[in-house]
């Protein structure tokens, strides 16, 4: 056989073999790419984003998107190949496994956790946007989870209003646990709630819930510093004066917040928020309005470019990591709270670029 044909066969040979290793050897990594971005504004499958009864709204226009990121299943198994292609490739980005799913936490157990994150960043978002516009809202505790065998199991339920522990008023969900942990574990604690199917069904007649119930529970020992537990998860909760409907499927975590609670704010406005202008952006937003980071910050930043956004409203945590690759054309605008985001968007409403405050390599 002539040299140069064994040379070429042999080099043939090494890359299937190199392919083929590729495709066979599994490793520990997942895939992150831009997802898609939904108008909180407009309508997502015929249906309203944002649906307000009970309140005047006012028309709007333009963009408010949130974004989203698309990631492997917990159960998907990369190979070499794959990986070295979504390194090579622009808009994706491949990071270890256990960034997505830590503590081997299954996809089941995922998409809970993003379920109730975004329930959670839906409720913050009702708030913070009504607290913006001066419009009052009442707070409430309650138990937000019982955990299974504890001494609360079957005494405390799920959505039961927490008035008071050993008849002193709780205020917030923290109150809960200073009152519990003032005892020794095995001494008995009092609760005084209202149950969740009384709250229920007075929500339902469009009335005040009465009727509180005091419950005596046996407190246990925690895990490691013994302190008394009596295995729940104190939640807070809101009433509103009109209702406030949030509808999007197929989306989780809690990273939509700033653009729901602006689009309530639009819709709750006379003047129209945008001015017409294409904007998007991400962030978690509390009740106080504060604007916190988000993950996949640079696949957002891409799908928020790709779908015609011209300014996209960065929490000031991703700000750096944002400013280190924009996509063209798309300007980065800093913000913590809901009132800079506001405030933000009268600039652009308004056409004055300059006076925006951009994100930075180094803020």
């Amino acid at each position: 056989m002539p040299r140069r044909t064994a040379t070429m066969l042999a080099s043939t040979l090494m890359l299937f073999a190199l392919l083929c290793a590729g495709v066979f050897i599994k490793v520990p990594y997942s895939e992150m790419s831009p997802g898609p971005t939904v108008n909180t504004l407009g309508d997502s499958h015929g249906e309203p984003v944002l649906n307000i009864a009970g309140r005047k709204t006012y028309p709007t226009s333009g963009h408010l998107n949130m974004t989203t990121v698309r990631v492997t299943g917990a159960d998907y198994d990369m190979n070499l190949l794959e990986a070295v292609y979504g390194w090579l490739a622009g808009d994706n980005i491949v990071v270890p496994h256990e960034n997505l799913y830590p503590d081997g936490k299954t996809e089941q157990q995922s998409s809970q956790e993003n379920a109730e994150e975004f329930s959670q960043s839906q409720q913050s978002a009702k708030v913070a946007a009504l607290r913006q516009l001066g419009i009052p809202v009442t707070a409430r505790v309650i138990v937000s989870t019982v955990v299974k065998d504890s001494p609360a199991e079957g005494k405390l339920h799920a959505g039961d209003v927490v008035q008071a522990v050993d008849g002193r008023p709780v205020t917030g969900p923290e109150d809960v646990a200073t009152y519990v942990t003032r005892h020794k574990a095995g001494e008995p604690v009092e609760f005084t709630v209202l149950p969740a199917t009384e709250v229920a069904e007075a929500a339902k007649a469009h009335r005040e819930p009465t009727g509180s119930a005091r419950v005596s529970i046996t407190t246990g020992k925690a895990e490691g510093d013994g302190h008394a537990v009596v295995g729940i998860r104190a939640g807070s909760d809101h009433t509103f004066p009109f209702t406030i409907d949030i509808k999007l499927a197929d989306v989780g975590g809690p990273s939509a917040g700033l653009m729901f609670a602006l689009g309530i704010v639009d819709k709750l406005t006379p003047e129209d928020l945008t001015g017409g202008k294409f904007v998007a952006g991400t962030g978690t937003i509390d009740d106080k309005g504060k604007v916190g980071p988000i993950g996949g910050i640079q696949m957002k930043t891409i799908g928020a470019r790709q779908a015609g956004a011209e300014f996209f409203l960065t929490p000031a945590e991703n700000c750096a990591a944002a400013a280190a690759d924009v996509p063209g054309g798309l300007t980065l605008v800093k913000v913590s709270t809901i009132d800079d985001a506001t405030k933000a968007l009268e600039k652009i409403r308004t056409g004055d670029k300059a006076g925006l405050p951009q994100c930075s390599s180094t803020s």
